[in-house]
């Protein structure tokens, strides 16, 4: 017999409370709230400073970009090298982020792989760039995540920051897509954007 499940829409979203306290939301919570199934399968939900973050929409581009880039990395990893995609990391008990690709050494858990150990952190930002080059670069430097890549699926420019501090990274680096780029810590994975055939 047919499960008949009900039609769940998008939850809307509210900034009425701008410039306002806002309850904070533990980690125990948010997984709570997932375990009752307040949250849809197609819900896209980060925990950011204690805040439930509601993510945009993968357009076609963001998903046919991630796919060629990880299809790139893979054929080429070291064994001594695991990659993880959409992995819902959880680097402290506020924050939940389920970025594009993150590549770290073997012996780790990709959700649980502590900030200092992954090699490079990739976000591929379609609608999302002002949030993954602003908002999202803040929270990786001031967890101490050496390489933070964001690509841009319209244009396949890469962004590359390196040397978190507190508040920010000490060096950002644009590429364009017919440069070569290659994470610091594995320079044998050096990657042109442009050469790839997207789409």
């Amino acid at each position: 017999m047919n499960e008949i499940r009900p039609v769940v829409r998008p939850r809307a979203t509210t900034q009425v409370a701008d410039g306002l306290p806002r309850l904070a939301w533990t980690m125990e919570e948010f997984d709570r709230l997932a375990e009752y199934g307040f949250f849809s399968e197609d819900d896209r939900i980060e925990l950011i400073g204690g805040e439930l973050v509601p993510m945009s929409p993968k357009g076609n581009q963001h998903e046919a970009v991630r796919d060629e880039l990880l299809d790139f990395l893979i054929r080429r990893l070291p064994n001594n090298v695991r990659v993880s995609i959409e992995i819902g990391w959880r680097p402290d008990k506020q924050i939940y982020v389920e970025p594009d690709i993150v590549l770290y050494p073997t012996g780790f858990t990709g959700n649980k792989v502590p900030p200092g150990e992954i090699i490079v952190l990739i976000e591929v930002a379609d609608t999302s760039l002002s949030y993954d080059t602003g908002r999202k670069a803040k929270i990786y430097a001031s967890l101490g995540v050496r390489e933070y890549w964001v690509v841009n699926a319209k244009t396949l420019e890469t962004i590359v920051h390196l040397e978190p501090g507190a508040e920010w990274y000490g060096k950002v680096s644009a590429f364009a897509p017919s440069e070569t780029v290659a994470p610091l810590a594995l320079p044998q994975l050096t990657v042109s954007l442009g050469a790839m055939k997207i789409g």
